[in-house]
């Protein structure tokens, strides 16, 4: 991700990520470029922090990618042939994808602690407003 971070803020906007997808040989349009970085922007700001780079590897492994979404094709260019790369090129892309569902797995930790902050604070929020309307309901009773 960061060889294709131009602008080395530490993100990847359209542009840089149009030029990764053609660099990779899987060049896409405007749009879909666009549905491409919304399929992950978790934070809507239109870029993808490397955080929401992985969510990519990891929706692919969970099946949740559509069949012609450009982030699968992405997904898949992740992927080697030993007889084209041998053995030693296949072992150090095995050792990297290792390190890389390390730290996969520590980013769906994360991922599910967030969410499950946002679920406990939507339920306050329910509580709070429930409890609100009761008051309500006392006083104009």
């Amino acid at each position: 991700m960061f060889r294709y971070d131009a602008g080395r803020d530490g993100f990847i906007d359209l542009m840089e990520l149009k030029l990764m997808m053609e660099k990779l040989g899987a060049p896409q349009t405007h749009l879909g470029l666009k549905s491409m970085i919304k399929e992950v922007d978790e934070d809507f700001d239109g870029r993808l922090s490397f955080r929401e780079f992985l969510l990519i590897f990891h929706k692919a492994a969970a099946g949740e990618l559509q069949e012609d979404s450009g982030l699968l094709a992405l997904a898949k260019l992740s992927e080697i042939d030993v007889a084209l790369e041998g053995v030693r090129g296949a072992k150090d892309f095995f050792e990297a994808k290792a390190q890389a569902l390390s730290s996969a797995s520590k980013f769906e930790s994360e991922l599910k602690a967030e969410q499950d902050e946002r679920k406990r604070e939507e339920e306050k929020r329910r509580l709070r407003q429930a409890a609100f309307r009761e008051l309500k309901a006392a006083f104009s009773a």
